[in-house]
């Protein structure tokens, strides 16, 4: 059955692959960016996500089967913050009524294996209980420092993966038969990464900050492939998992600490 999806960051990397594959399978794929996709629209901004669901509503015919919130970035600077714990759930939450008119709904995000490593507890707490005011002038604090902007992306994602855990299982959500998942990969190869793959001194000290036993950094279609299985009608019943494609770092650093 052809069904109509909605990704985020369409125009490059994981987004670009998974609205790819998706294509691939005779689905219908609404694509948004700031540019070159069907809606251009900056998530960083209340502005640009009413942009989307204003656009989204009016191309799915007031219908979506899937909404896949991939954009994202990972540079030290408040506008970071924005995009990926703002602009995702802005996506999320804005585009339910869309996915409440499907008789098989689904919705996943991106995290990142970045949520387990250090992050600032304060931002966190911020963007999950405080205003997107405070929460960026925090972000703005932790760019003025390279020993802290770093700080910025795990947080956001780290903000992420507990909002989704918060909020899956919930009646407008689990209540309502939206599965609502997320991934968080491990080291994507993308223009986003390339610099620090470039030469076997970047990929060794990569490789320790980031350990991925289990064949190291892949391409952003191996994240795809996960999406697009989340965001399928076989996924009845997965509930607020993040689920880490990641070459093994989560083993790795965690152990058997979840249990």
């Amino acid at each position: 059955m052809t069904r109509t999806y909605l990704v985020t960051g369409a125009a490059s990397g994981i987004g670009k692959s998974t609205a790819e594959l998706l294509r691939s399978g005779g689905h219908r794929v609404i694509g948004a960016d700031l540019a070159g996709t069907d809606i251009s629209a900056d998530l960083s901004t209340a502005e640009g996500r009413a942009t989307l669901v204003e656009k989204a509503t009016e191309l799915s015919g007031g219908v979506l089967d899937g909404v896949l919130a991939v954009a994202g970035l990972s540079a030290g600077i408040p506008v970071t913050a924005a995009v990926n714990y703002y602009g995702a759930i802005g996506t999320l939450d804005g585009l339910r009524p869309l996915l409440a008119a499907s008789s098989a709904p689904r919705a996943v995000a991106v995290a990142s294996m970045a949520s387990l490593q250090s992050h600032d507890e304060t931002l966190v707490d911020l963007l999950l209980d405080g205003t997107e005011e405070d929460a960026l002038a925090r972000a703005t604090v932790l760019a003025e420092s390279p020993a802290t902007a770093h700080q910025i992306y795990s947080s956001s994602k780290r903000a992420l993966a507990r909002w989704l855990r918060r909020n899956a299982a919930t009646p407008k959500w689990a209540g309502a038969s939206i599965p609502l998942n997320a991934i968080a990969p491990g080291v994507v190869l993308t223009p986003m990464t390339a610099e620090l793959v470039a030469t076997p001194e970047g990929r060794a000290r990569l490789n320790e900050q980031v350990p991925m036993p289990l064949n190291g950094p892949f391409g952003p279609e191996v994240a795809a492939e996960l999406l697009v299985w989340l965001a399928g009608e076989q996924n009845s019943h997965l509930c607020g998992q993040v689920i880490f494609v990641d070459g093994g770092y989560e083993v790795t650093v965690r152990g058997d600490s979840t249990w």
